[in-house]
């Protein structure tokens, strides 16, 4: 099993983009005349998948505890699960595809945090693809045979505890990269 360091970077951007963001610092975005409603959706989208990497989290520790009951928990799970999982694979591919390459055409000093960032996108997919297949087994297990539904929704825990981990750095990272750019360059207004 494969874990993913879920670790700040802070200090690590190279030095254009940390006097990029010295410039443009994340407090001052939404008081920024170039701060438009495209950079807010995109940040919309991002605080989405925060609050749904919660989400599956705090469900399968209610599931745990018995606060949740099976059937209930399976509901969601499948629901919220395939939401998240689904929506972050089109959300990164858009930006692998088409957001990123952009950018990097505007001001190509920024190039190394976008290769980092495409790479996170890398690990993210193994990430997603595991817990696909843990929250599916505890969808199927609760029908079949639910104390080792419960076993298993430890495993997806844990998962779930790291996926939202590494949501949270990646994401921050990736809007501490790409917004003063955003910002610097007047674009998405």
């Amino acid at each position: 099993m494969t874990h993913l360091d879920i670790h700040t970077r802070t200090g690590w951007w190279p030095s254009d983009v940390e006097t990029l963001l010295a410039e443009y610092p994340r407090e001052a975005w939404p008081d920024h005349p170039h701060f438009a409603q495209s950079i807010r959706n995109w940040m919309g989208a991002h605080l989405g998948f925060r609050q749904l990497g919660e989400l599956v989290r705090l469900d399968t520790e209610a599931y745990l505890g018995k606060a949740r009951a099976p059937e209930d928990y399976g509901a969601r799970l499948g629901y919220f699960g395939n939401l998240m999982v689904r929506n972050l694979h089109g959300h990164h591919t858009w930006e692998d595809r088409s957001f990123f390459p952009e950018i990097q055409d505007v001001d190509d000093r920024f190039a190394t945090g976008l290769e980092t960032l495409e790479s996170d996108h890398d690990a993210l997919d193994e990430i997603l693809e595991r817990i696909t297949g843990q929250a599916n087994r505890v969808i199927k297990l609760i029908q079949l045979d639910e104390p080792q539904a419960r076993e298993e929704a430890k495993t997806l825990r844990d998962t779930a505890a790291e996926i939202e981990g590494f949501l949270a750095r990646h994401l921050e990272d990736e809007e501490d990269l790409i917004v003063p750019i955003l910002l610097h360059h007047k674009m998405r207004g």
